[in-house]
């Protein structure tokens, strides 16, 4: 200690200021921003799919439903949510695939577009995705033409082509709309 005292002021500075920078962080690395998008992820058949998560309202197991009578058979039935009526199709046979097989991983999308909520069943909820906007293609998935008609492009991950599924379009969709059979 008796060295530093006899130090001059200025020396003592300098000494304070190396010794701060060998112990002092570097500054922050510049590091490249790059944009993202995120959506819920599910699966209809061995097809992966992705929709803004604005479009989602929330995601339920399958949920006890009463019969429509003179529905067309992909409408479910009618599901009470927390006190709202709500109407639960498969998404698979709307889409004229075979319909959903009720398993475990089942899951119920609900959405909600111009005062209209439903519920679309669809194979498994794949949870929340990410992609970088580089990621994006204009590109479909190969998918059948009724699928295509609901898909906003796509992002490619890897091997992985997950079409974006425009559930706005879907529910603007007159024949989405006309449920009662003709029969």
């Amino acid at each position: 200690m008796a060295a530093v005292r006899s130090q001059e002021p200025f020396a003592l500075l300098r000494d304070i200021e190396f010794r701060s920078q060998q112990k002092a962080l570097g500054l922050p690395q510049k590091i490249e921003v790059r944009r993202t998008w995120s959506g819920i992820g599910f699966r209809l058949g061995d097809q992966q799919l992705v929709s803004p998560t604005d479009e989602v309202l929330e995601i339920l197991k399958y949920p006890p439903l009463t019969r429509v009578p003179s529905a067309l058979s992909w409408v479910k039935g009618i599901a009470n949510i927390r006190g709202s009526l709500v109407p639960v199709m498969d998404l698979k046979a709307f889409l004229g695939e075979e319909p959903v097989k009720l398993q475990r991983e089942s899951r119920v999308l609900v959405i909600q577009q111009g005062g209209f909520t439903s519920g679309l069943l669809v194979d498994e909820v794949l949870g929340m995705r990410h992609f970088f906007e580089e990621e994006r293609s204009d590109q479909l998935p190969a998918v059948s033409t009724n699928l295509a008609t609901y898909l906003n492009g796509a992002f490619k991950q890897g091997n992985t082509v997950w079409g974006i599924f425009d559930m706005r379009n879907l529910a603007k969709s007159t024949r989405f709309m006309e449920v009662a059979s003709r029969g």
